[in-house]
């Protein structure tokens, strides 16, 4: 029987926060990163359009089995909505569908954004990467398809008006739940507002819990490609790397002692006792002197693994 082949590159683990630069693909920024790191394994925590720029959370290692706790995180992105046309993908890529000559006054928009705050039902772009009938809704629009996307409902924690630069255009910042799609937005703004609208540029600033003064532009790394040495290379891009617990920060927390970071690495759960034990937790994560050991679940006195770290 053969021998199970040796993954490529190194066991590298942690969070690269990604200022992700315009016209470069979400995916091909993750296979970039992956290859300036030398990683065994990489995935990001959320899609930006390649229109877009801004913070794009690359997972590396074992990083990767916290991505869905990133996905279920609060965004942020400050966005312009240019008025007189709609198009077929709802930003600048797209062809004219429909123009106006209408223009909406400030007034007019800021009346608008009460509608578009707390939970709200939204249709997705036709160019998205919904699955329509097991196909992605990108690819039938390609091929010329129009498809039916279902609504469906996605949180607005806060939209604000940032001002309106000329006639033709607003800027806006909203904080928003998973599954929102900003350009569903500028699209709906101009139907409401009678003059249409597509989203003439778009950048995320925040992706929970990581901060903005965490992104490192892509040109920054790219630079250490000058590093001729590979491990004085390798040990300047680690340098940018958050710890892959810093993922987790939201949610409950439980210090142990390395006897129960043995059990908990072999599968096993482990005994809470104290007054201060957390009851009932659906996730917690253990770490084992700051370093994360186990994601699980709290019941009946005991944490019980379902993801563990080495």
């Amino acid at each position: 029987m053969s021998k199970p082949r040796k993954p490529k590159g190194r066991p590298v683990s942690g969070w690269l926060i990604l200022d992700k630069p315009v016209d470069f693909g979400s995916t091909e920024a993750v296979s970039k990163i992956k290859w300036l790191f030398d990683a065994q394994k990489a995935g990001h925590a959320g899609t930006l359009d390649p229109l877009a720029s801004g913070m794009l959370p690359i997972a590396l290692g074992d990083a990767t089995k916290t991505v869905p706790y990133v996905m279920d995180g609060r965004k942020i992105y400050e966005f312009t909505v240019t008025w007189g046309e709609e198009r077929t993908t709802d930003d600048l890529e797209g062809e004219a569908t429909e123009t106006s000559v209408n223009r909406p006054s400030e007034e007019a928009i800021r009346a608008l954004l009460p509608n578009y705050t707390g939970v709200i039902s939204q249709i997705p772009p036709q160019f998205s990467a919904i699955k329509i009938a097991g196909e992605r809704a990108y690819d039938l629009a390609r091929e010329g398809e129009t498809v039916d996307i279902p609504s469906r409902e996605v949180e607005i924690f806060r939209l604000t008006l940032i001002g309106c630069p000329d006639v033709n255009s607003a800027r806006f910042e909203v904080e928003c739940g998973k599954g929102t799609y900003v350009r569903s937005l500028a699209r709906d703004f101009g139907r409401d507002l009678g003059c249409y609208g597509h989203i003439s540029s778009l950048r995320r600033t925040f992706v929970a819990p990581f901060a903005e003064d965490m992104m490192v532009p892509l040109a920054e790394l790219t630079a250490l490609e000058a590093i001729e040495d590979k491990q004085e290379r390798l040990a300047a891009l680690d340098a940018f790397l958050i710890d892959t617990g810093e993922a987790l920060s939201s949610l409950p927390h439980i210090a142990i002692t390395e006897d129960q970071a043995h059990r908990l690495r072999m599968g096993n759960p482990i005994l809470l006792r104290g007054r201060n034990a957390p009851v009932a937790e659906a996730d917690a994560f253990a770490t084992c002197f700051g370093k994360l050991v186990a994601i699980g679940e709290i019941g009946e006195g005991e944490f019980r693994p379902r993801r563990v770290f080495t």
